[in-house]
This record gives C-alpha cells, sequence and structure tokens, in this order.
C-alpha cells in the first residue's frame, strides 16, 4: 500500500510505510538549463536513507520533482524512486554516478541505478517471436513514433516470413535485422540467439512460443521480459483463445513478467483484464485478448525502461 503526502512533509518522510511527492513527469518540458533523472534505490532499512538522497541531490543544484518511496511490513528492505532534475554543468553526469555510487556503499544497497534519458544510451533490445504477429507490430509502430525508449537490435523468429510483407518491409526501411531461427536442435538454436543478442540490455519475448533453458538463462544473464494471455480458468494446449471463448468466460487477460526457468511463474510487471460476454463471437474474442497483450506489454516495457520495476524477494516486484 503506498500513502501519499506532500512535499511539505519531506522531513517526516520516513515515518511512513510509502510515500509520493507528485511533480511533472520525466516527459514534461522543465528549464532550458535543467534536465530530469531518475534514481532507484534499493537496500536493507535503516534510518536516514531518505535524508541522504535528498542532500545528494540538493547539494548540487538539483530538484526532486516526485519520489516514491517503499517499505514493506515485518521485512527490512527499502525500496525508492526519485525522479529531479539538474544543471549538468554543475553537476557532470560521470560525478553523479560516483556521488550515488558512494550512498550506496554507505547503505549497503542491493540495487543503486541513476538514468538521464537525454544523456544516457537508449536500452537496446532484441525481440523474439513466433507466428503471432500482434505485439511485435504493435512494438514497432510505438518505436517509430518515439513512445517506446529502446534501440531494437533485431528481430529473431522461429517462423519465417515471406519479404514482401508489411514486417519485413518495415525492419528492411529501418536497418532491422530478421534472423529465422527454424526449431531443430534446441540446444543449437540457444547458441545462436545469444550470440546475436550478447550485446542487448534485456530481451522480450513477443509471443515467442518456445521454451528458454535454464542455461540460455544464465548464458544471457539479463531480465527477458515475456507476455502472456490470461484466460481463466486456465487453458492449456493449442488455441486456448477457443477453448476459452467455447466455455463461455466473462473476463480476460494478459500478463507481462519476467522469464524464469519455471514456465510462466516468473515476477509479474503488469496485469491488465477486460469483460467479454455472450454478444462477442470467436474473432471479438480473439481480438480483444491480442489488444490486451499488446497494452499490457507496452506498459511493462515503458515501465522498466523508467527504472519503475524492482524486484521485491523472489517472486513478487515492486512498480512505482
Amino acid at each position: 500500500m503506498i500513502r501519499r503526502v506532500s512535499s511539505t512533509a519531506l522531513g517526516s518522510l520516513r515515518s511512513f510505510k510509502s510515500c509520493q511527492f507528485h511533480g511533472e513527469s520525466l516527459d514534461s518540458s522543465v528549464s532550458p538549463v535543467l534536465i530530469p533523472g531518475v534514481h532507484v534505490f534499493h537496500c536493507p532499512d535503516v534510518v536516514g536513507i531518505v535524508a541522504k538522497l535528498s542532500d545528494c541531490i540538493a547539494a548540487k543544484g538539483g530538484s526532486i520533482r516526485g519520489y516514491d518511496v517503499f517499505v514493506p511490513e515485518n521485512n527490512n528492505v527499502f525500496y525508492s524512486r526519485s525522479e529531479f532534475v539538474f544543471d549538468p554543468v554543475k553537476w557532470p553526469r560521470s560525478q553523479m554516478a560516483q556521488d550515488f555510487q558512494t550512498i550506496a556503499q554507505k547503505f549497503s544497497a542491493l540495487s543503486s541505478v541513476v538514468r538521464v534519458p537525454s544523456l544516457d544510451p537508449k536500452y537496446k533490445i532484441a525481440l523474439l517471436l513466433s507466428k503471432q504477429d500482434h505485439c511485435l507490430v504493435e512494438m514497432l509502430h510505438k518505436w517509430q513514433d518515439g513512445k517506446l525508449p529502446v534501440d531494437i537490435a533485431c528481430v529473431i523468429s522461429n517462423h519465417e516470413r515471406a519479404p514482401n510483407t508489411h514486417i519485413m518491409r518495415f525492419l528492411q526501411r529501418h536497418g532491422i535485422s530478421y534472423h529465422y531461427l527454424p526449431t531443430t536442435d534446441q540446444n543449437q538454436i540457444e547458441e545462436e540467439i545469444l550470440e546475436l543478442v550478447k550485446d542487448t540490455d534485456f530481451l522480450v519475448l513477443a509471443r515467442y512460443m518456445q521454451l528458454l533453458s535454464g542455461n540460455f538463462l544464465k548464458g544471457y544473464g539479463k531480465d527477458v521480459i515475456n507476455i502472456h494471455h490470461g484466460l481463466l480458468p486456465s487453458f492449456k494446449g493449442r488455441h486456448p483463445a477457443k477453448q476459452a471463448f467455447d466455455a463461455g468466460v466473462k473476463l480476460i487477460g494478459a500478463t507481462t513478467h519476467f522469464v524464469t526457468e519455471e514456465l510462466d511463474s516468473g515476477p509479474i510487471i503488469e496485469q491488465m483484464v477486460e469483460r467479454v460476454s455472450h454478444r462477442d463471437n470467436l474473432r471479438s474474442f480473439v481480438q480483444k485478448s491480442e489488444d490486451l497483450e499488446k497494452k499490457c506489454l507496452m506498459k511493462a516495457m515503458k515501465s522498466y525502461c523508467e527504472l519503475r520495476v524492482l524486484p521485491y524477494g523472489t517472486h513478487k516486484t515492486v512498480v512505482f
């Protein structure tokens, strides 16, 4: 549960389990001199963390525009995310990294990450998919419109696509390589994928209907994000949407989560639901399900790129 307080309550901020100071979004325009940054922090909970982080920003002439804190009950752990603006002349990017690192060492932080969107490189990602295109098409269009703050290194699929299709023409026009890796030897395929994605920051499974082994996940060593339907009660096997439609379900959903060795059981980043009814035919039912998947995946990726997602224990996440 997140409680919200006004900025005048900064001095007593640590008495709340969590809070937020409302300010301008990172996307909003600010002074021509000041540019926005964001910092996330995860460490054991002790008194004085908020004061130290706030003093660090203020001492360099920066100004906090938004602050979120979460301290779970009966768990000695602290999470925070701050949005701030600063003058890069007075506070050089390299010095900023050192200053936050000093605080991280002081509090034995498990994670301390700072990003300055206008100065730092965009996250470099690779997209994996199988036959269904709807999530890929959505991401490519959002990326083209500048609404997805990433660089797409390549698209990898276990299905071949004709060169004259909309997707292939789009990828060629924008210089994004497409790699068709047919499903034969699983170990060989995973080795090829690892070689293709070795320089990426994270992977997105945009309806990739193949399992990634524990060896692959360990070899990659970075986050992998997956999207899947949420049709309840659970429908396994082929054509789950048709199974759910035939069963007359009234609520459909989608889940975006981190990939772990346990199938579809990684920490959840985002979930969305929508009602369906007897008025839906199979086509509208499937369309609603695919629309939810696209929205859910995009929301999760945006949250991830904005440093809103932090691990909470083994199976959960904190999403500010």
